[in-house]
């Protein structure tokens, strides 16, 4: 059975992100597609490594804990690496929490800000 792979174009369409984005995880080496000439072809590897890094940016984890979670994978395996995952997960979910206040907050004055702008409208 041969190995999935994509194309530089197919991987960009694949997770919908600019050619640039994609140069860009290959330059800080989250990414190592093999190359053919000028051609590029990401392998299931790749493909896999991708999914984490959207899924990490989805989660607002930055560029340099997905390289270092990926790294960690790497270097000492799946079960320290979901070990790392599990406290890394437990600090986002601080961090969005924040977050997800802070947005409230200011919807909510927000909307209590235009109540009181359209009162006076109406006067």
């Amino acid at each position: 059975m041969s190995e999935t792979r994509l194309s530089f174009k197919e991987m960009c369409a694949k997770f919908d992100v600019t050619p640039r984005t994609l140069r860009y995880y290959e330059y800080i080496e989250l990414l190592s597609p093999e190359r053919e000439g000028r051609a590029r072809y990401y392998t299931s590897r790749d493909i896999a490594r991708m999914e984490l890094i959207m899924r990490a940016r989805r989660f607002e984890f930055s560029l340099e804990e997905a390289r270092q979670w990926l790294l960690m994978y790497d270097e000492q395996g799946t079960e320290e690496q979901m070990r790392i995952f599990v406290e890394m997960a437990g600090r986002q979910l601080g961090a969005l929490q924040e977050k997800k206040n802070q947005i409230q907050a200011a919807m909510d004055e927000l909307e209590a800000l235009r109540k009181q702008t359209a009162e006076m409208l109406d006067g």
